[in-house]
Parts: structure tokens; C-alpha cells; sequence
């Protein structure tokens, strides 16, 4: 099947974020870098920028920093059910197809939706507790997760996007204002879930819910998220890197900036060696989406007050493999109210 493959080209020099709008906007999976004439240097993929980012490159980098420079292509003289074994060997669903001399001529893609998505045992562990102080008057009688963004609560936009990617088997924990959740949810039956309650009668901290979750859970890997985060980033490809990788647990993290507003000495002695004017830091900073082995699960007594960082920090001191995984979607952790305010308008121009 093939598509409008002219909307996916970018040349090597634009910045990836241009390659990231590419991929996200045209949901062809992939960027093809080209030269002037449109010759195949490269492509671009979501795991390439993913790769990237975990070497620290920034999204203001040339393409070039990331693509792979040795894609895989078919001729435009190979059949089509040849380009078509090709692609399933490879497990790749995206196939540039070029000319003799290298130019593209057309892009190849297996169209993935055309089947019913997988469905996953894995539970889905939703943070939804909090007070929501930063967000009074908004909260005085409402959880924060059961805000409106759009037409719907935050908590609602989420359990969607998780059964849209195949996950229907939730768990909440609530502890401010339960019956507001409760009564909107019931057990899943409205949106042909099932969800399992657990109640905070004081607060536990981050990681201290999972040691109220039942003691039956499948023995799968968990995904946990806070109750007030909005993304759309892809839940499928999150849970393949934690397996792929065999980790004990993965914590989602953000790319965030700094600015420092001054200008930066480096000096030996009373020497100055170098000046840097209001230069920019870069950290990876805790998203507020994990995925979580039940041997993690279990270290977790019950009534025990823990946050996340500590109780992933106590099993990196004990050898456990704690892996990050880049988020470069669209990611907003609604905590205070221009968050909210931003949220709204947003809400509209994405598919969230």
C-alpha cells in the first residue's frame, strides 16, 4: 500500500524536531532524508530518535545526527510481493523505494491498523489520590483526575487511550474524594473495562499504592502512571522496550531545558579558562509513567509510605537493571493552572 510519501521527506541539515512533527503528523512511521534532488540519504524512525535522545542529542541537532545511513530499500523494478516478503523478514513496516541512481520514487508501508490491535494482560496501575492543591478553587470538590479537559476527565481521556492500545484491566488508587471516582467509573462496564479499586486511608507516597494492589495479579510486567498526565505517547512501544531490554523496571523521562541567565565562568585558580554566555542545560527529569516487574511489586508492604525515585533508587543499590525511556510525544503533567489552561488548548489541536 502506498501514500502520500512527498509529505515525509526532510533534508539533513533541519533540526529533528522537524522529523519528529513529520512522523507524528503524517503517522507514516518514518522520515526519509533527502539532498536537493531527492536522493535517499537516510531515514528516520521513532526508535532512532529515541536512540538519540538517550546519547544526549538535542531535539535542535541536524537529522543527520540520528538517521540511519544505510536503510533498508527495494528497487522500482522489484514486484511488489517480493518488497512485501522483504518487509516481513525484516520486521520493518516502512520500505523506501528508489530508483537506480537512488532517488525515491515512492515509500512502501504494511499498514498495521488494518487488524485488530493485540490485547495485553498487562495492568494498568493509575495514580489518582492526590489533593490537587495547586488547582483550588478547581478541587475543592473534585479530584484532580476528574477535572474536565475537553469533554472529559483527565482519568477518562487516559483509560481510553490505554484500551485504543489494547489494555483493559485497571487498577486505581484513590484516596481524596473516592466516591467521586467511584461513581463515574463503577467497575469499567461503561467503557468494557474491568477496574479494581485499592484506597489510600493516608497518603503512601508514589510507589506506596502498589503494596495495596491483590496479591493475584498476572504475573506480568505493570504499567503505572500518574492520574494527571496527558500524552500520547505509544503504551505499545513503551512495554516492548522494557522486555526487549529484560528490565526490572523503566521509568519514562522528559527531555527538560535550562537556561542559565548568566553568563558561566571556568577558571583554575584565579585563572579564567573560558566564558560561556547563558548557556543550556539539559537533564532527563521523572515523567510519572513506569513500568514495573512484580518482583518490584512485592518488595512493597502494605501501608508502607514509599515514593517511586526511592523505591527504584533501593533497587539499582541491589543490581536491579532500572532502564529510562525517552517520551518525545506531546506530554503535559497537569499540576498547577496554567497547566490546566494549556491543557485545554491543546486538547483540540491533538489527538490525545
Amino acid at each position: 500500500m502506498t501514500y502520500r510519501w512527498q509529505n515525509v521527506l526532510v533534508r539533513p541539515e533541519q533540526p529533528i524536531y522537524d522529523a519528529l512533527k513529520v512522523i507524528d503528523q503524517e503517522a507514516l512511521r518514518i522520515a526519509l532524508v533527502v539532498d536537493e534532488n531527492k536522493k535517499l540519504l537516510g531515514t528516520v524512525t521513532d526508535g532512532d530518535v529515541r536512540r538519540g535522545i538517550l546519547k544526549n542529542i538535542p531535539f535542535n541537532a541536524p537529522v543527520s545526527d540520528v538517521m540511519n545511513r544505510k536503510p533498508h530499500t527495494a528497487l522500482n523494478s522489484s514486484l511488489r510481493n517480493e518488497s512485501f516478503a522483504l518487509m516481513e523478514k525484516l520486521n520493518i513496516l516502512a520500505l523506501p523505494i528508489v530508483d537506480e541512481t537512488g532517488y525515491v520514487i515512492d515509500l512502501m508501508l504494511i499498514n498495521s491498523k488494518s487488524s485488530k490491535p493485540e490485547r495485553y494482560q498487562n495492568p494498568v496501575f493509575i495514580m489518582a489520590g492526590g489533593f490537587g492543591k495547586r488547582l483550588r478553587p478547581l478541587t475543592d470538590n473534585c479530584p484532580k483526575p476528574m477535572l474536565k479537559i475537553g469533554n472529559k476527565p483527565i482519568l477518562e481521556t487516559l483509560i481510553l487511550n490505554f484500551k485504543k492500545a489494547g489494555f483493559d484491566n485497571f487498577y486505581i488508587s484513590t484516596h481524596y474524594l473516592p466516591e467521586v471516582i467511584r461513581a463515574y467509573f463503577g467497575s469499567g462496564e461503561k467503557h468494557n473495562v474491568s477496574i479494581t479499586y485499592v484506597h489510600e486511608e493516608s497518603p503512601l507516597g508514589t510507589g506506596g499504592a502498589l503494596g495495596l494492589l491483590p496479591k493475584n495479579l498476572p504475573d506480568l510486567p505493570l504499567i503505572m502512571i500518574n492520574g494527571d498526565v496527558l500524552t500520547t505517547m505509544d503504551f505499545n512501544k513503551m512495554l516492548a522496550f522494557h522486555l526487549k531490554h529484560n528490565a526490572d523496571a523503566t521509568m519514562c523521562v522528559r527531555e527538560y531545558e535550562y537556561q542559565i541567565p548568566y553568563g558561566v565562568i571556568e577558571s583554575e585558580g584565579n585563572k579564567i579558562k573560558s566564558m560561556v554566555e547563558k548557556p543550556v542545560q539539559r537533564f532527563h527529569v521523572n515523567a510519572g509513567i513506569y513500568v514495573v516487574n512484580p518482583s518490584i511489586i512485592r518488595q512493597v508492604n502494605e501501608g508502607v509510605h514509599i515514593d517511586m525515585p526511592s523505591l527504584l533508587e533501593q533497587n539499582i543499590e541491589q543490581g536491579a537493571s532500572i532502564l529510562k525511556y525517552p517520551v518525545h510525544e506531546y506530554w503535559l503533567d497537569i499540576g498547577r493552572m496554567d497547566d490546566f489552561n494549556r491543557a485545554q488548548a491543546d486538547f483540540l489541536s491533538l489527538d490525545i
